[in-house]
Order: C-alpha cells, then structure tokens, then sequence
C-alpha cells in the first residue's frame, strides 16, 4: 500500500489530528505534483512542425508498433479528424524531445462528427448519451493517445496495452504515483484540462476496457455506453461528463491536475484564436 494511501486510511481523533493527516496527504500530493512538473513539459501543438511530431508518434505506436493503420512513407499518421483537433505533447524538459501525445476531437460545425460517429455509431446502445444529442461545441471525442516505445523502458511498464496508455494496475499500489507511467497520466489530465478550458461538457472516447478501468484507477471514471467489440482489438465507447470528471480526481491527481491545467491554459486559450 502506497503512503498516501495508508495515510488517508489511519484513524483520526478530533479537528486537531484531521489537520495534520490532511497536511500530511497534501504534502505528500505535492511532491508528486513537483516531480511530475521537474522533468515534463504538457503543451499544446500549435505549428505545423508541432504537429508533425505528434502525428510521427502516432505512426510509431499506431503504424509501425501495432499495424493498426499502414505505414506511410512521410512516417506521419495524419487522418480526417485532425483538422478540428487540439493536439496534447509532453515534452522531456531538459532535451525538448516529444514523450508522448493524444488529440482531443472537437467539432465545431454540423458536419464535422466524431471518430466514434463515423466508424462506430453502432455501438453505442445508451440513447441519452449518444454524440448526436448534444450541440457540436459541446462534446469532443479523446483519441490517439501515443506513447513511443523509448519511453517505456521500465520492466513495470513492458506489457500489451501499454503503447496506448493503458497501466498495469498489478504492478502499482493506488497512490504510489511515482511508480505510474507519467507520461501517459500527464496525457490524460491534459485531454481534461483541454476540456474545462474550452468549455466542452461531454467527453467520449473509444478504448479498451483495461484502459477504462486503468483511468477509473486515477480517478477518471468514464461509463461505458455500449457493448465492447472488435475494432482494432476489444474495444467499447464511453462517455464521462465535466462534473463526472471533477468529482472523480484523487488527491495526488487533482493536484497534478491543477500543474498540466495551468501550464496549458495559455496555449489552449490561443489554439481558440
């Protein structure tokens, strides 16, 4: 079990003792927090150039690792979708070089519709939280989530599922956050404070049931809304609304939350201009 966990477990007698098991657990999320913000940058691709390291990422894990899409000759995996997307990078601080990415989908027109709409509308089976029922500015879709082999290194990190963000959750206690793919938890609070940031209430993606529950582990508790299904392996939609979403932050993650959402703030804010 974790420290932060043991701590937010013990016993506590009296206003006295709840104010020092408080500050002990926020003391604790902190150092995450700083240790996150120590070696990894979130931003938003902006430029052309931007977006061509994060549409090679794709074509790494997408193309070349899982054969999910062909490969391409220019190694960038770039689709229909990505025109009226926002793209999330996590930068290495010290060498700038790309970690990791994932677009978050946001149509702004009635005619531009969601990956989900266009390939998988058949499987969802919740009427009330289809796509199609909320204005267009509203919803968004979390997509191509990335992470290069050369930054899973880690035996813990070494497994199916991975590549896309997935955790295997057997390997880490629930608030053991140093030993925690950063990278991928890092693009995940980025795709959130993407949301809040614009605005978008409804969020949807198409995942594999371990990833959903890998989220749900820090605290992102998508609901499923239809059968899962072979696309691009077992795969099912999901849905999880603003409020859902910050309801659902643990501690450790709430805070580091808070460090990507500020950091992103500004570029999301001119990626609107």
């Amino acid at each position: 079990m974790g420290r932060l966990a043991r701590l937010s477990r013990q016993p506590v007698i009296g206003p006295v003792a709840r104010n020092v098991m408080g500050y002990m657990v926020n003391r604790e999320a902190a150092k995450v927090a700083a240790h996150f913000t120590s070696y990894i940058q979130p931003t938003i691709a902006k430029v052309q150039h931007e977006k061509n390291e994060a549409y090679n990422i794709r074509h790494q894990v997408y193309c070349q690792e899982l054969k999910f899409e062909p490969e391409k000759k220019d190694g960038l995996e770039v689709d229909a979708f990505d025109g009226h997307s926002i793209h999330c990078l996590m930068r290495h601080k010290k060498s700038g070089q790309a970690m990791g990415t994932l677009r978050v989908v946001t149509p702004q027109e009635e005619h531009q519709l969601l990956p989900m709409e266009v390939f998988c509308s058949d499987f969802i089976d919740d009427g009330k939280m289809n796509p199609s029922r909320f204005e267009r500015e509203e919803i968004c879709e979390i997509s191509r989530l990335a992470v290069p082999a050369c930054f899973r290194r880690r035996r813990a990190d070494k497994f199916e599922g991975a590549a896309t963000g997935a955790i295997n959750i057997e390997n880490y206690s629930e608030d053991e956050m140093r030993c925690m793919p950063f990278i991928a938890i890092g693009l995940y609070l980025g795709a959130a404070s993407i949301a809040v940031h614009r605005d978008i209430h409804h969020a949807f993606a198409m995942m594999e049931p371990r990833l959903a529950r890998s989220m749900r582990f820090v605290g992102i508790d998508f609901e499923q809304i239809g059968e899962a299904r072979d696309y691009h392996g077992l795969r099912a939609p999901y849905y999880i609304s603003l409020d859902r979403l910050n309801e659902g932050l643990k501690p450790g993650l709430s805070k580091l939350y808070h460090c990507v959402s500020d950091q992103l703030c500004e570029a999301v804010t001119e990626h609107q201009l």
